[in-house]
């Protein structure tokens, strides 16, 4: 008899722990006032103000791709907490640019190399060649 006492004991316990953990599941909202009010709150935490926005941008690196009128490709890093930027030619020349003070738009420039633009458009000037009219495509 104890014999089966010990083979159905293992049994026992198994059969009483699966009916613990078999508890009916909680049913989440699918609608009503709580799911408004979760979704309403999720949209708000995600919205940032314009300030938020500009801030943002001002205290970190933004990359630019700029195509040119003469089949250059620019990869411009614009470092605004440095007040530089590096343009990656498309030959592989890297060079870095001093922001400095334009009345509208952006105006970098090193010894030989300037960069103004306004909105996608820039032209890049380099000293002993043409400038390139250059439009920003990413």
């Amino acid at each position: 008899m104890s014999h089966l006492l010990l083979r159905a004991a293992p049994a026992f316990v198994l059969t009483a722990l699966l009916s613990a953990c078999a508890q009916e599941p909680r049913k989440a909202p699918t609608d009503g006032d709580e799911v408004r009010e979760r979704a309403l709150e999720a949209q708000t935490t995600r919205r940032r103000t314009g300030a938020e926005i500009q801030d943002r941008a001002l205290n970190r690196v933004v990359r630019a791709v700029y195509l040119c009128d003469n089949s250059e490709r620019l990869t411009v890093d614009f470092d605004n907490p440095r007040q530089m930027a590096t343009v990656r030619t498309s030959n592989g020349e890297a060079v870095d640019l001093y922001q400095e003070r334009a009345a509208d738009g952006i105006w970098y420039r090193a010894s030989n190399h300037d960069l103004r633009g306004k909105g996608d458009r820039a032209v890049w000037t380099v000293t002993d060649r043409a400038p390139a009219n250059c439009r920003a495509v990413d």
